[in-house]
């Protein structure tokens, strides 16, 4: 009796090792049939990517007492559109429109146009005078830092 436990036993042993030799080959299947990882992701810097914008602003329209303060308002007035013609370019504008017709003829037509959002890293490169009365502000911003900011916040 003795015995036939003894060969019960084997046989069991036998089969279960037997299982774990078949697991571990389909394992190594499985892997080898996996597809290859991605390559890891390149850290090295980018070489900026520098994208301009000019604003304008005309001197004689702005509100000031002396010539001077006028420039001045026009200066600050100049980087602003500057600003929002870089966050026009960051973010894109929003358009919207509206269109009457009557009697299968136009009536009205318009539309108005809006921008938001945050522009961070923009310097300026130039402010200037163009010919008499009107200001110009040249900023530039590094489109690669943009995109590491937009993915870093997502």
């Amino acid at each position: 009796m003795m015995r036939f436990y003894r060969g019960l036993f084997c046989g069991i042993l036998v089969l279960m090792l037997s299982g774990c030799e078949t697991f571990v080959e389909s394992t190594k299947d499985i892997v080898s049939a996996l597809p290859d990882l991605p390559p890891s992701v390149d850290t090295t810097p980018l070489e900026p990517d520098w994208v301009q914008v000019t604003g304008y602003a005309p001197i004689s329209l702005q509100s000031g007492l002396t010539e001077q303060h006028k420039v001045l308002m026009a200066m600050k007035a100049s980087k602003l559109d500057a600003y929002r013609e870089l966050t026009v370019l960051v973010h894109g504008q929003h358009l919207a429109g509206t269109s009457s017709v009557k009697d299968m003829m136009l009536q009205d037509n318009q539309f108005r146009g809006a921008v938001a959002g945050i522009v961070q890293g923009a310097r300026v490169v130039k402010s200037y005078p163009v010919q008499t009365d009107v200001y110009a502000t040249i900023l530039e911003i590094d489109m690669n830092q943009v995109q590491r900011a937009w993915k870093a916040g997502s």
